[in-house]
């Protein structure tokens, strides 16, 4: 069998947007000459992956499903640990692609994880945040990439969030102003369901950690460009629209039922074109063009956002400099990271 081109890792792959990455990868042939890393929350119930996997036309694709819990800092580290290791050791190939997909959103079912963090923002955001700066020294430093999951949710102004309600009040137009603002969304405290016990309170923090993640596009790559070693890994996003997936397993019975599970599918069905719902296959078809095409945007496509395969800009408050600095920074607090943990600076 010949030997693996590079390393895949997916978080959240077990359903959904993320089992259907991991399916494309292991039944396209230029893709499954990739070893790939499914990372799920629990690798001894990950149903929806297994059948994916099962799905896919190549037996010959080099693959591990590896617990991760992206709530638990201390999970992290084990996981990116021993990832590292195993890419030392020359087990498995440098990370050619790392795609941060998984995602949670709470519908107004709030909750804190072990370290008294919401569940939401460490989900999305911290837990990623950590990952990626954990596994930079297993990256290829030739041409790897980093694709994070967006979503339009990130952004206030976006028209498409009107029809949500979720930022009329003029405190919700910006998410985030210092770093008690900051430590707010981290804690729960702001939008919280005490505050607003609907699923649009859950909306709005979900919106807050995106908002984070996309910083986090504009700020490593700024970081990563200053590096001589590092300065070829290139940091992209990938919103990939509305798509019936489990995201919604929490929501209120009209929303996961009603909307998910018959509106979403007939507007699928009949109107595919007009981009209101995607297809999980098209949208994971947009993620592996940017974590792997040398040809669609370019060997090295630098801090760049995609709705789907279309480059768009990402929100105003997202390309503030000044805010992204201080995000970055009390994040770093928040995770208690070490220097020596990353060969980034800090």
């Amino acid at each position: 069998m010949a030997e693996a081109k590079g390393t895949i890792l997916v978080t959240g792959a077990n359903g959904g947007l993320g089992s259907t990455i991991a399916e494309q990868i292991a039944s396209t042939p230029e893709f499954s000459v990739y070893h790939g890393l499914y990372a799920v929350r629990d690798a001894t119930a990950a149903p929806a992956l297994v059948a994916a996997l099962g799905r896919a036309a190549s037996s010959s694709h080099k693959h591990d499903i590896p617990s991760l819990d992206l709530t638990k800092l201390e999970d992290v580290r084990k996981v990116a640990e021993t990832i590292n290791n195993h890419v030392a050791a020359h087990e498995i190939p440098p990370i050619r692609a790392l795609i941060l997909n998984a995602g949670f959103q709470d519908f107004g079912k709030q909750s804190w994880t072990d370290d008294g963090l919401e569940t939401t923002f460490a989900a999305n955001y911290l837990g990623h945040w950590m990952l990626t700066l954990l596994l930079l020294k297993s990256m290829d430093k030739k041409c790897g990439r980093i694709v994070v999951i967006g979503s339009q949710a990130h952004d206030p102004h976006d028209q498409k969030n009107d029809a949500t309600g979720a930022f009329q009040e003029e405190r919700y137009k910006t998410i985030v102003s210092d770093a008690a603002g900051f430590k707010a969304i981290a804690k729960g405290t702001w939008s919280s369901a005490e505050e607003d016990a609907s699923w649009v309170s859950g909306l709005r923090r979900y919106a807050a950690a995106k908002l984070f993640l996309i910083m986090m596009i504009h700020e490593l790559q700024r970081r990563l460009d200053r590096d001589d070693a590092l300065k070829n890994i290139c940091v992209l996003g990938v919103d990939p629209g509305t798509m019936v997936t489990g995201l919604a397993r929490l929501a209120p019975w009209f929303i996961r039922v009603i909307v998910f599970r018959i509106v979403f599918p007939l507007i699928l069905r009949f109107f595919p074109s007009s981009g209101l719902v995607r297809a999980t296959s098209g949208s994971a078809s947009d993620v592996l063009d940017a974590a792997l095409s040398l040809e669609s945007h370019g060997l090295f496509p630098r801090d760049l956002y995609l709705d789907g395969r279309n480059p768009i800009q990402t929100s105003a408050e997202s390309r503030d400099a000044e805010k992204r600095e201080m995000v970055w920074a009390e994040t770093a607090k928040l995770a208690n990271l070490r220097e020596d943990e990353t060969i980034l600076g800090l």
